[in-house]
């Protein structure tokens, strides 16, 4: 009986102590996935659909022009493929820890050099082949418009990415608004975090008879007049350049102008690099002198009437305009005129994913260091939404 005594007080004291009830009642579970394996969440004009594999997000459906519900990021019908894909494209996941290319696979903290592997020629993308579109995280949160997934990323899990970095990205819905939100921290060493959305969009879900390409879209990034110089890798030299109006780069000077507009220039075939082979875009536009909460860049395709319009606190964009999709991919069933034939073709989506500066941490010029080396006692955070309405 004394004994007793003994522990239920020291249970009541741990309890006090704790913050805890030891009757209060166990937090409810998650409930499980639909019977195609996806989370659903939806509001008014909106309905997004995921899987834990990446923190994917596998379907967005939005009002077009007709108000009729458009699918509008790529993707596969049967959500066990994700992992099975050889090909990888990083379908609408969290490539993490940092995202873009890292040149010659290495960096350097506190005078440390440190090797990562080379996944994308000499050069290491998205942390490599175990980054955090190949894992599966936990589902920690859903309600009827959001869902939190979260991650622990042991250290050098991918290589030379060292000390451990817990991470949760939260997804939510609101009047035609999906907004993304991110935190990261590094308890114990510092280490490179940078993250993205990696979203692929086709406005028009390949319904449009008269192309599959999406060169018809319009694009305009008002406040994004300069871009980072690319070697044939597509990684940055170190150069800012400045895309004059009519350009192959520019996105600047006129909300009208298609994504395709500089087709006709010689140099459009090969703008990417890789030696001539990459078609179009796969760079990194700077986000200067933007106003709070402004809209810094905007897609849109007259045959759905669709407009997605990005707000970020990050202070640039890649755009890439699938150049290496080759046509082995099928369309989901959700979209296309015939989904049973169609593919994703090359040139058929873009990317557009807000993100700091690639391979900023070898770039002290720019400044960025700070804001891609995360240690202990910082959280990184990452905000972005896409605003869908009508032209």
């Amino acid at each position: 009986m004394k004994l007793s005594s003994v522990l239920i007080a020291v249970l009541a004291e741990l309890s006090v102590v704790y913050g805890q009830d030891c009757d209060a009642e166990a937090p409810e579970p998650i409930p499980p996935p639909g019977p195609d394996g996806r989370y659903t969440i939806s509001a008014p004009g909106i309905k997004a659909q995921f899987i834990p594999y990446g923190a994917t997000l596998t379907n967005l459906f939005v009002k077009d022009k007709n108000g009729k519900d458009v699918d509008v990021v790529l993707g596969y019908d049967d959500v066990a493929y994700y992992p099975k894909d050889p090909g990888h494209p990083v379908y609408n996941s969290i490539p993490g820890r940092y995202v873009s290319r890292i040149g010659k696979g290495t960096y350097t903290i506190d005078g440390k050099v440190y090797k990562t592997e080379l996944n994308d020629g000499e050069n290491t993308l998205h942390s490599g082949t175990n980054n955090w579109s190949f894992r599966f995280w936990n589902v920690t949160a859903l309600s009827a418009d959001s869902i939190t997934f979260g991650i622990s990323d042991a250290s050098n899990s991918s290589l030379g990415m060292i000390g451990r970095v817990d991470a949760s990205v939260t997804y939510s819905l609101k009047n035609s608004t999906w907004r993304i939100q991110m935190t990261a921290v590094s308890p114990d060493n510092k280490t490179p975090v940078m993250l993205t959305q990696h979203t692929y969009f086709n406005l028009d879900a390949y319904k449009n008879p008269a192309t599959p390409l999406v060169w018809n879209h319009t694009l305009y990034a008002p406040y994004s007049k300069r871009y980072l110089e690319a070697n044939q890798g597509a990684v940055p030299t170190g150069k800012i350049l400045t895309a004059d109006p009519g350009t192959i780069n520019d996105f600047a000077s006129d909300p009208a102008q298609l994504l395709g507009h500089a087709r006709s220039d010689p140099k459009f075939q090969g703008n990417c690099g890789a030696d001539g082979a990459c078609e179009g875009y796969n760079g990194y536009w700077l986000i200067d002198d933007a106003p709070k909460h402004a809209v810094v860049a905007s897609l849109s395709s007259a045959f759905s009437g669709i407009k997605a319009d990005l707000r970020t606190d990050q202070p640039g964009v890649v755009f890439y305009s699938c150049s290496w999709m080759d046509g082995s991919a099928p369309v989901k069933s959700t979209q296309g005129l015939n989904s049973t034939t169609q593919k994703v073709v090359k040139s058929s989506c873009i990317a557009i994913e807000a993100q700091d500066y690639p391979d900023g941490i070898n770039h002290p010029e720019w400044n960025r260091t700070s804001h891609q080396i995360l240690g202990p006692g910082q959280t990184y955070k990452w905000d972005s939404s896409w605003t869908f309405g009508l032209l």
